[in-house]
């Protein structure tokens, strides 16, 4: 019977182990200290799982997030100006910049400290291994690109072995 508890127990440990290891990400660890300003608005869709992943992101980086679903994105998108060929999943406004997509918690950190004459960052689409976008250990290369009123991108961070 001490042997089946031993054995028992030795499998609790072993899931909750595997547990605590599965909600781990590679973008729960800040890299940029900031103690601004981090009220952030989230617009999504009240169906989109990865997008509330991108959230609970956010918060685990200390930005107070109000979370908004909404059936309109296509009109704040456009509202926000966020050009079509950049656009992503959900829109966040922060301290009058828009974040469009899974825009990695530290990259905006850093967007707020530089706070250069942009219109906002966004990651196109969704690529797979971003915030939020997780599965497993496939990580997808990707760049984080800031663009202008005007709609003219560059790259503000890449992302290639992360």
């Amino acid at each position: 019977m001490r042997l089946i508890s031993q054995l028992s127990l030795g499998l609790l440990l072993v899931l909750l182990t595997m547990s605590s290891h599965a909600e781990e990400s590679v973008w729960d660890k800040a890299q940029v200290s900031y103690f601004g300003p981090s009220n952030i608005t989230v617009y999504r869709s009240p169906t989109c799982g990865c997008c509330k992943k991108w959230v609970e992101h956010l918060e685990k980086h200390r930005f107070t997030v109000k979370d908004i679903t909404t059936n309109n994105m296509q009109t704040l998108k456009q509202q926000y100006g966020v050009p079509r060929d950049l656009a992503s999943c959900h829109t966040a406004i922060i301290d009058g910049y828009v974040i469009e997509g899974h825009v990695p918690a530290d990259d905006i950190k850093r967007l707020l400290i530089e706070k250069p004459e942009i219109a906002g960052l966004t990651v196109p689409a969704m690529p797979v291994g971003t915030p939020g976008m997780e599965m497993g250990g496939r990580k997808d290369p990707f760049y984080v690109l800031q663009f202008n009123k005007e709609g003219q991108s560059k790259p503000f961070n890449a992302y290639r072995d992360y």
